[in-house]
């Protein structure tokens, strides 16, 4: 490998996934009362430490999260780049997290350093497993032998159509993040509405709401609904159904899918760090999908993607 690819642990890879394509993570870490919590450090598995994350959640106990810092990125990238490997890191969105910028400032300081280099930053302009795949089309395209740059065009040119739809069991979380208001979160909850989010088309791209419904069964279909409108190639990618510990509706909507064309299926947590601004019962799906900016851009997007090759090396 002639260059590593770097996700922040928002990307919510799975460790089997991080290993067979060599992805390397630089985790966030958040507070679970007094405690620290680290995804990914090899103690104990992402989906036990999530388990725990998010039943400690619904029990009450306080939970954060801050950003990755510029120090952290470094001390990571550098292992890469001392070893003489241009470097890639796909980030969360600028729109959601400070750690794009800090990734940036980082990079920054490190081709100072290593001025022979390539060192790409690219804004997912998303949050959870859609940064993931990002990372894993990019070492996909590694395995057939491209090189950096076309990996990082790819990435750009396509990040916007990997598509996320999900919704949340308790508004309270939202409420705290600032994304609704306490006389909504609390007309939401008398009435049980229930918000269905996705990450915009901003040119700095935020979760915001896209639709609201009453009850759990009809967020549920609204989100397998998305997929409906908006997949691409539903038979031959790999879609992701993220969840906060709710896995009975992770398999309700799986199924959902399947009737919709969708054959291969990965259930996994939702990560952490995002799990902190939602909270359990929280349940997303990520997936390959249209332009979200619209068909101005569907065109060349989809021109681009042929560079995988075949159907079944698409995500």
């Amino acid at each position: 490998m002639k260059f590593d690819i770097y996700v922040d642990s928002s990307a919510n890879l799975t460790e089997a996934t991080i290993e067979e394509y060599g992805i390397k993570v630089i985790p966030y870490i958040c507070t679970c009362g007094e405690r620290e919590v680290i995804c990914y450090t090899g103690v104990k598995s992402f989906e036990e430490e999530a388990k725990d994350y998010y039943k400690a959640m619904a029990e009450g106990v306080n939970v954060g999260s801050s950003l990755i810092t510029k120090e952290r990125i470094i001390d990571a990238m550098e292992a890469s780049l001392k070893e003489g490997k241009d470097v890639i890191m796909v980030t969360i969105s600028a729109g959601v997290s400070g750690t794009h910028d800090q990734a940036v400032k980082a990079s920054k300081e490190l081709k100072e350093k290593y001025p022979e280099r390539k060192i790409f930053i690219a804004d997912s302009a998303n949050a959870g497993y859609d940064e993931g795949f990002l990372a894993v089309n990019a070492a996909k395209l590694r395995e057939m032998g491209e090189d950096i740059d076309t990996c990082y065009k790819w990435i750009e040119t396509n990040k916007f159509r990997m598509n996320s739809s999900f919704t949340v069991a308790d508004l309270k979380y939202l409420k705290k993040g600032g994304r609704i208001s306490a006389a909504t979160a609390i007309a939401g909850t008398l009435l049980n509405i229930k918000p269905i989010l996705w990450a915009d088309a901003g040119p700095v791209a935020k979760i915001g709401m896209c639709g609201k419904v009453k009850g759990r069964k009809k967020s549920i279909a609204a989100i397998a609904e998305t997929y409906k409108e908006k997949a691409v190639f539903p038979e031959a990618q790999t879609v992701a159904i993220c969840h906060g510990d709710c896995e009975e509706d992770a398999l309700a909507l799986a199924e959902q899918l399947k009737e919709l064309g969708a054959t291969d299926i990965t259930i996994t947590y939702f990560d952490i760090v995002c799990g902190t601004h939602v909270g359990p019962g929280s349940l997303a799906l990520f997936f390959l999908g249209k332009d979200r900016r619209g068909d101005a851009y569907a065109e060349k997007a989809a021109k681009s993607a042929s560079a995988i090759g075949t159907a079944k090396n698409k995500i």
